[in-house]
């Protein structure tokens, strides 16, 4: 069974074939940076019309890649939501109007579902139920996965998602579009305990996040140095940063963990785009050591937005019997917990 995915929900136009045996046949993959970075982050209606100039050469270059026609596809998947509605009509339409014209099935699918599903394409001895870090541009959330299409929320974020907090730092500091990678890579030569920066809900007794006070908190630092600023305190000011969203992390985990005992958790799993930064997987491998169980995380080129985890959750959503209707439309939000109920 040979699965095409299609990703085009913010700024990656992606398309991927894969197989229901594990095997990626080709992905296809442009980061729309160049389009954005003059913006400073990513334009709705800018996004839209790369998606449009950009879908139809990668779909061609993946069959090509695959050695294959788009005949032998068996099932056409598309992001449905949650997205920016122009980029997740182009993918959305592209994949319906295939799997019309072949009579072939289609899927719709979640895009936090695709996210949180990621993991277990490349750990096939990673199983229901798992504890999962869900953390992007866009969300941040704890969630237990019990199972496809079925989510259970334990927190979220009352304000800035994690990766925006992230790149709106990075941009405080000076770096371009996309530049939580900086903030990694500097704070490896920085100190942690250089500045105090706040670590809000920390002491509240639920699983939410709120990062806004955070930023806040670094932004009136970076104006308070102003000219003085140096790479030096560049790099502590990173890792000061990062030692706080670990914390944050780390707390909200161990809120999670007291309050799913006897829930039989045996893994702790992190996807989405914030997922790659190497302290957070310390972090959660802490927490996972000292709670005797283990960490899976999806592997570091998928856990931004990709074409293949959209394949990979419209191939398990076919297999569970979820096939789409040629009437569904793109959803700007679109809650995990809503899936066990349509």
């Amino acid at each position: 069974m040979i699965t095409l995915g299609i990703e085009s929900s913010c700024d990656e136009t992606a398309v991927a074939i894969i197989t229901d045996t594990g095997k990626i046949l080709s992905h296809q993959l442009i980061t729309q940076y160049k389009e954005h970075s003059l913006y400073g982050g990513v334009v709705p209606e800018i996004a839209s019309r790369a998606h449009l100039e950009y879908i139809d050469k990668l779909i061609n270059k993946s069959l090509t890649e695959a050695n294959i026609t788009i005949n032998d596809i068996d099932i056409f998947a598309s992001g449905a939501g949650p997205g920016l509605i122009g980029g997740l009509i182009v993918g959305l339409n592209i994949a319906k109007s295939l799997a019309f014209a072949l009579k072939k099935p289609f899927i719709a699918v979640n895009h936090l579902e695709a996210h949180a599903l990621m993991p277990k394409f490349f750990n096939k001895e990673l199983t229901f139920p798992y504890l999962l870090l869900l953390a992007s541009g866009g969300h941040t959330q704890i969630l237990i996965v019990k199972g496809v299409g079925d989510y259970e929320l334990l927190g979220t974020t009352i304000d800035d998602a994690c990766g925006e907090c992230f790149d709106k730092v990075a941009k405080m500091l000076g770096w371009e579009y996309m530049g939580g990678k900086y903030i990694e890579e500097f704070a490896q030569n920085g100190n942690p305990n250089a500045f105090d920066f706040p670590r809000p809900l920390i002491y509240s007794k639920d699983c939410n996040f709120s990062f806004s006070g955070l930023k806040t908190s670094v932004r009136q630092t970076i104006e308070k140095i102003g000219s003085n600023m140096t790479d030096k305190i560049k790099s502590d000011i990173c890792a000061s940063f990062q030692s706080a969203i670990c914390d944050i992390i780390e707390k909200k985990f161990k809120t999670a963990l007291k309050q799913i005992q006897n829930k039989n958790i045996k893994y702790i799993v992190a996807s989405g785009g914030v997922a790659r930064n190497q302290k957070i997987r310390d972090t959660l491998n802490k927490i996972a050591q000292n709670n005797h169980i283990q960490t899976i995380f999806a592997e570091p080129q998928y856990c931004s937005d990709n074409g293949v985890m959209i394949a990979f959750a419209g191939q398990e959503n076919y297999k569970k019997g979820n096939i789409s209707n040629y009437d569904i439309t793109p959803r700007p939000r679109w809650p995990l917990q809503e899936l066990k109920n349509e």
